[in-house]
């Protein structure tokens, strides 16, 4: 550990500092520009450029953008090519994939006005659009600290130092992070952001809201043989391979040319210390219906993020004085639709809009209230609010009575505008509700073969995942000790199955078991912060620029 006295940050000051340069950031920055060009505006994104670090399904409902961009279907340079064209939902058995008919899912569930793309893609696309307007973006520039005024005001955040050793020592290459200053500051760090759960904490916003729920989303784009392509069809499902307790389903995209996006949803809520979604995700794939349309194919790209899906009731304070979270930092998804872009993508707008009136009006580093106190009456707020029910039905009953139950839930609040069961609650966080390992058994994995299913190191390599080696590990381990005589030994080790990364192992040595943390293979996915079962693990940023680099995702 360096014992240098560290040299001042330079300071940069702004109208507005936002936090990650994903769907909601963007749309926050645009926003802000089309409102009052004169604003400065800053973005930092800790991904190596922008879209880096982005992954989604993506079916795109296009309501936000259309309120952001409206001639966006006219621009030639805009991603989002394929409009949705039939939209099917199964049931799936081992063995067997049951059509569900499509006059039995509530309307909110059709998808036929919507587009399939890749969401990196659609925020590349955003982010010279913001440049234009003046917005400056500093991707490669990881925000690893809140600043506060002496009121406890945010007032801005720091970068990352750059070229600290994995001793703490500062290499020939050392720099120190930048401190970005602003009126306001927006963060847009997505599911689990590191600076959100600070602010979080300090600032009790979750005190009246429920726990937040999560799910692990993994994700392959293959390129098809032409002749089984089918442009526009677009696949959900759910069951097989989970079983009726864990819930979790299936996505299968087919967009562009010859291109199809396969992704597989586990809610992390799920108990069996043995289960391990990327390898239920490969086991997915060999299923009769799935496997067909692999055939002769070949895999171009992996990743795996965190899913908020606490929804409604989850959604915490989003105001506090100095900054607001947006987008799916403070959980925005619509689990039963699997979208949260358009939510994302209109809060963003709806913070934009608050913060451009307080600066108008000549305020500063204060609460935007207006935000808070009105979103639940907006498109966003309408949109959680009818489907707030769908996930603790799901959770509570298991796949075939909740799934049912939800679509009872959202057909009351389309057609009667109410819920028969009232507004239910999440009974707990996600990292408590693991049993023993002494209760379950080990669940055997598909044998990767290379063409169809494979192992997680050679998937991470098409993540194109990359960490400056010699710096400290971003995964902060609180209690070693623990990690043994709880992960290990009562739940045996999970962290070795939940992550998508093979980042964590737990290596057998004559003196016992040994806790070891490949941090160069994480993908920032953001699960191990969420699932461990004593909260042990903290995920923060690694020096800037770090992590996967994602093509078309």
């Amino acid at each position: 550990m360096s014992t240098e006295p560290l040299p001042p940050r330079d300071s940069m000051e702004f109208d507005v500092v936002i936090v990650g340069a994903g769907p909601s950031g963007l749309s926050a920055a645009i926003r802000l520009k089309q409102i009052n060009p004169d604003l400065t505006i800053v973005v930092v994104e800790k991904g190596s450029e922008v879209g880096a670090h982005i992954l989604s399904g993506a079916v795109i409902d296009p309501v936000s953008l259309d309120k952001l961009i409206p001639d966006w279907r006219e621009d030639a340079d805009c991603p989002l090519k394929t409009q949705v064209k039939d939209d099917q939902f199964f049931w799936m058995t081992s063995s067997a994939a049951i059509r569900l008919p499509n006059f039995v899912m509530p309307p909110l569930m059709d998808n036929h006005h919507c587009f399939i793309g890749s969401l990196g893609d659609v925020c590349r696309w955003l982010g010279p659009k913001a440049e234009a307007l003046g917005v400056e973006i500093y991707p490669g520039f990881a925000a690893v600290e809140v600043l506060y005024g002496e009121n406890g005001e945010v007032r801005g955040i720091a970068t990352g130092d750059m070229g600290v050793a994995r001793d703490g020592s500062h290499k020939p290459s050392y720099t120190r992070g930048m401190e970005l200053l602003g009126k306001y500051t927006l963060f847009a760090e997505g599911a689990r952001g590191s600076l959100t759960k600070q602010l979080i904490a300090k600032f009790a916003l979750d005190k009246d809201s429920e726990p937040s729920k999560f799910g692990i989303g993994l994700k392959e784009v293959w390129q098809i043989d032409p002749a089984k392509h089918k442009k526009g069809l677009i696949q959900h499902s759910f069951g097989w391979p989970l079983n009726l307790n864990t819930g979790g389903g299936s996505f299968l995209y087919h967009y562009n040319e010859n291109l199809v996006a396969v992704g597989f949803v586990v809610h992390l809520n799920y108990d069996d210390p043995y289960l391990s979604p990327f390898e239920e995700f490969q086991r997915f794939k060999t299923h009769p219906k799935i496997r067909e349309t692999f055939e002769g194919a070949k895999r171009i790209a992996y990743g795996a993020r965190a899913i908020t899906e606490g929804g409604y009731q989850s959604v915490p304070r989003l105001t506090f004085k100095g900054g607001a979270l947006i987008g799916c930092a403070a959980g925005f998804v619509n689990v039963p639709r699997i979208k949260g872009v358009h939510n994302a993508m209109g809060t963003g707008m709806q913070a934009a809009e608050h913060v451009a009136a307080a600066l108008a009006a000549g305020r500063a580093n204060d609460e935007i209230v207006e935000y808070e106190n009105t979103w639940r009456d907006s498109a966003v707020g309408k949109d959680l609010h009818r489907v707030r029910n769908v996930k603790p039905l799901w959770s509570k009953f298991g796949t075939v009575i909740g799934v049912g139950l939800g679509g009872l839930d959202m057909w009351t609040n389309t057609l009667f505008g109410f819920s028969l069961f009232g507004t239910l609650s999440h009974a707990k966080p996600d990292r408590k509700t693991l049993d023993p390992a002494k209760v379950h058994q080990p669940i055997p994995g598909p044998k990767p073969d290379g063409k169809l299913t494979f192992d997680r190191l050679s998937s991470v390599f098409l993540s194109n995942t990359n960490h400056e080696e010699d710096q400290p590990i971003h995964l902060k381990v609180a209690d070693m000790n623990l990690q043994k005589t709880s992960e290990h030994d009562v739940y045996a080790g999970p962290s070795n199955r939940y992550c998508p990364a093979g980042v964590y192992e737990w290596v057998e040595e004559s003196s016992g078991p040994r806790f070891q943390i490949n941090a160069q293979n994480c993908v920032h996915c953001k699960t191990c912060d969420v699932k461990d079962p004593n909260g042990n693990i903290t995920w923060v940023p690694p020096e800037g620029g770090g992590g996967p680099n994602y093509q078309s995702m």
